[in-house]
């Protein structure tokens, strides 16, 4: 089984000083090692060039972000699996033996996520991914180990093999023949949640979405678009929306997404008292995004066959924050 792990790069060299050599020393032996690069402007390249020379390059002609730039580099990479990694990720020793083992022992997974702790404080499970994803009735995204800004200490509680909705862009293992079957990401999305809609498409299709918590990786994040930086609030939530509009299965879409509209306007009001104009001027623009977006999305929705219906019967905001409910196995 030809693995090959794919790092995309923008300007960061500084990241991959400080991280990949634990992926060339962890990896190496079982996996080709690649960076895509999306048209960087640094001393990127050539750092690679003259102190990682057996790391293969691809080189992007444009920056298009994390969809399109992994969409134009993996048409040029061979391999059975395809492992794509942020550049600010640390993967441990064997890391890539139970995933391997869990693609050759289950021909229907089609993507995988490792357990995914913070680099800053490696007791607590980062925010993008931790212990696997899920959705609630209202579309929001939340994960084993993090509920909103909350995230656990992993104290193995979730070292298992299980199924999830969807798994992190962060560290994200595919198949290479489902990623091509998919088309790849939706290159409209840019960056952030492209992940949630290539895992309920890859689910659409029959393909199971596994966790696998006995491999471990320490995400720094944040490290390319800070959380702070309202593009990131942007995306979040113009690509929220889209996504639900895109896969929501017919008898429920325009009930979720008008309590998001709602629920997306109460979040602009909390960002305005917590003087964060910059952010409610950034949902404010991500929902005009989305109405200029609809038609073309919603064009993509009749072209699929079937959507998978992903409801948990719960709101995670109503438990959260009305209930106090700040753990994963909290929820009802």
């Amino acid at each position: 089984m030809k693995t090959a792990i794919v790092i995309l790069n923008w300007n960061g060299k500084k990241l991959l000083e400080q991280f990949l050599p634990s992926v060339i020393e962890f990896s190496s032996k079982e996996a080709e090692v690649y960076v895509a690069d999306n048209a960087s402007t640094d001393d990127s390249i050539n750092f690679i060039k003259q102190h990682y020379p057996s790391v293969k390059i691809v080189q992007n002609t444009t920056n298009g972000g994390y969809a399109k730039g992994y969409n134009d580099a993996l048409q040029h990479i061979k391999a059975d699996i395809y492992c794509l990694v942020n550049s600010d990720i640390e993967v441990t020793k064997n890391w890539l033996t139970p995933i391997l083992k869990t693609f050759k022992e289950e021909e229907n997974s089609a993507i995988i996520q490792p357990k995914i702790l913070d680099f800053k404080n490696k007791t607590k499970f980062e925010y993008a991914g931790a212990a696997g994803g899920y959705i609630d009735a209202f579309g929001y995204p939340y994960c084993r180990g993090r509920l909103f800004d909350t995230l656990e200490t992993d104290q193995n509680q979730f070292d298992d093999t299980t199924d999830i909705f969807w798994a992190s862009g962060a560290c994200l293992f595919i198949r290479s023949s489902v990623f091509h079957k998919l088309q790849g990401f939706d290159e409209d999305y840019f960056a952030h949640q492209e992940e949630i809609d290539l895992c309920w498409h890859a689910q659409n299709k029959g393909f199971d979405i596994k966790y696998v918590g006995t491999s471990t990786v320490y995400h720094v994040g944040g490290a390319t678009l800070e959380t702070l930086n309202p593009r990131k609030t942007f995306l979040n939530f113009r690509n929220s929306l889209l996504t639900l509009l895109k896969n929501v299965p017919t008898r429920t879409v325009a009930l979720v997404i008008f309590s998001r509209l709602v629920l997306d306007g109460i979040a602009g009001i909390k960002f305005l008292f917590g003087l964060k104009p910059l952010h409610t001027w950034a949902i404010v623009k991500a929902h005009f995004s989305f109405y200029k977006n609809f038609f073309k999305f919603l064009k993509k929705r009749k072209q699929l066959n079937k959507k998978k219906n992903y409801f948990l019967h719960t709101s995670v905001i109503w438990q959260y924050f009305a209930l106090g409910r700040k753990k994963f196995e909290e929820l009802k």
